[in-house]
């Protein structure tokens, strides 16, 4: 990433918080580097240097600010082909990847040579993706130590390092402090709940959020409880499955969400944390999104992409959604993870069972999936996308969008539109566009998924912020659309288009 220093300047001296997470200042004079919101005094301009990232910030040098604590930075969303590799590579360090394995088996992992990997990665951020790796590992336990009162022990193997002695050695290095220092503003309370802020860039439209997650809520693994989101989470590590609940809220007076994390998932952080940014879209820029979308983004600034805490069950999600109404998926999704979902060994009101893994559903047969209610057909959907998943089908963010998107339609009953739903939310693919879909043609007044797509063209590469923001205001005027019952040139849709015709 190249850095306009002068930009950047005036970028600091206004506290902008667009820009925060974008690049960081290292100040010469103290050694330490902050974020472009850091309400210390403005250093002089020639104090400072500019870093695309955290860890060429600390690769020049500096450590990070106590006060605005860059470990709290939003991240980025992949857009461009350079981008989406690297934002890849730095998912699969967040969830761990790393541990026990090889830089070449991260380049493997994403399909290219570790040499093109570094290539891409230092011009994105700086610096190689092992120093980020390292980086990422002091500032999550940074983190930790400042806001939990977890053991030291704990923290080191929270945060991924091989032993204490580890996690000391580096922050001596890189911190010139014992971590035990982070500590010394007096004992934290203990208390049954791990808390976090994950920030992001305003605005941030979360009742909008909120409504759209409420109305898709699966019984018994999520719900809304007021302004907040709490919800069931597992996460396979190493082998073992890890099971808690987690709350997400909106934090008081800043831009941030507050996430509140049970202790039974401490050992699987990293990966709990990088699953909220993906789930609530924190890495979005709102500004840049908006500039794209023009007037269909002016009456709700701020929309994010619902995401995913697990791609098989969005994945499940799209299959059954398949045409059918928002409500009746939901109702199947929630019969579907009362039949074969875990049951959490501490669960709470309204949150009791972890979604099924792809392993335990693709030995499930087709009749005790239609059991439930769900035709055979889409049984059938749902065991072979269970099997691709428990085979290798990677349906996260750091999967390749266009070659994941190409695989899915490959199994049988999955079309155009069930590949994009699963695009949009469980990859967090900002250009997924399901231009089947009822309630696009419906919103933006066409019959014709070319004709949609068409249109939609206006808007790349953030034609899934438009899918948004065109079914959020379909929910706000039910009823036909005038533009659609005058369409003109129509054609009614084909059987596949049927099949596809998903509502969100």
């Amino acid at each position: 990433m190249t850095l306009d220093p002068d930009a950047c300047y005036r970028a600091l001296v206004a506290h902008d918080a667009r820009f925060d997470g974008r690049f960081f200042v290292g100040v010469r004079s103290t050694g330490v580097y902050c974020r472009p919101v850091c309400t210390v005094r403005t250093p002089g301009r020639a104090q400072c240097r500019f870093f695309p990232s955290a860890a060429a910030a600390e690769a020049g040098g500096f450590r990070p600010c106590l006060r605005c604590r860059p470990e709290l930075a939003p991240g980025f969303a992949a857009v461009d082909a350079s981008r989406q590799l690297a934002n890849a590579a730095i998912r699969l360090i967040d969830d761990g990847f790393l541990e026990g394995r090889t830089l070449d088996d991260l380049a493997l992992r994403l399909g290219i040579t570790s040499r093109h990997m570094r290539r891409v990665f230092e011009t994105e951020f700086g610096v190689a993706p092992v120093a980020y790796a390292q980086t990422q590992r002091l500032l999550l336990a940074k983190r930790l130590l400042t806001d939990t009162a977890l053991p030291v022990t704990d923290v080191a193997f929270a945060s991924g390092f091989a032993s204490v002695r580890r996690m000391n050695a580096l922050f001596a290095q890189r911190y010139r402090m014992p971590p035990t220092r982070l500590r010394a503003r007096g004992e934290l309370a203990r208390t049954d709940r791990l808390s976090f802020a994950l920030g992001f860039r305003p605005p941030y439209a979360w009742e909008a959020m909120l409504a759209f997650l409420s109305a898709r809520a699966i019984a018994g693994v999520e719900l809304r409880d007021g302004s907040s989101w709490r919800r069931a989470v597992a996460i396979r590590h190493r082998g073992e499955r890890h099971l808690g609940t987690l709350r997400v809220s909106l934090a008081a007076r800043r831009n941030a969400l507050a996430v509140e994390v049970s202790p039974s998932l401490a050992r699987v952080l990293p990966q709990v944390l990088a699953r909220v940014r993906q789930a609530f879209d924190l890495g979005c820029d709102p500004d840049e999104v908006g500039g794209a979308l023009g007037s269909l983004a002016r009456s709700l600034p701020g929309l994010r992409i619902p995401g995913a805490f697990d791609g098989f069950e969005i994945g499940v999600r799209g299959v059954l959604g398949q045409q059918v109404s928002v409500r009746a998926m939901t109702t199947l999704m929630g019969r579907f993870a009362s039949a074969f979902g875990t049951p959490l060994p501490e669960p709470q009101a309204g949150v009791a069972l972890a979604f099924p893994e792809a392993a335990e559903v693709a030995g499930r047969s087709e009749s005790a999936i239609a059991a439930i209610g769900v035709p055979k057909a889409r049984a059938r959907t749902v065991i072979a996308l269970a099997r691709a998943v428990a085979d290798g089908l990677d349906l996260s963010p750091a999967a390749d969008a266009a070659a994941t998107i190409d695989r899915l339609q490959e199994l049988p009953g999955v079309g155009p539109w069930t590949a994009q739903y699963i695009a949009l939310r469980a990859l967090g693919w900002p250009d997924a566009f399901p231009h089947t879909d009822l309630g696009v043609k419906r919103a933006l007044g066409f019959e014709r998924p070319a004709d949609v797509l068409a249109h939609a063209e206006r808007w790349r590469p953030w034609r899934g912020y438009a899918v948004l923001h065109l079914w959020h205001g379909l929910a706000l005027t039910p009823g036909p659309s005038p533009r659609l019952r005058g369409a003109r040139g129509g054609q009614p849709p084909s059987p596949a288009a049927r099949r596809e015709r998903g509502r969100g």
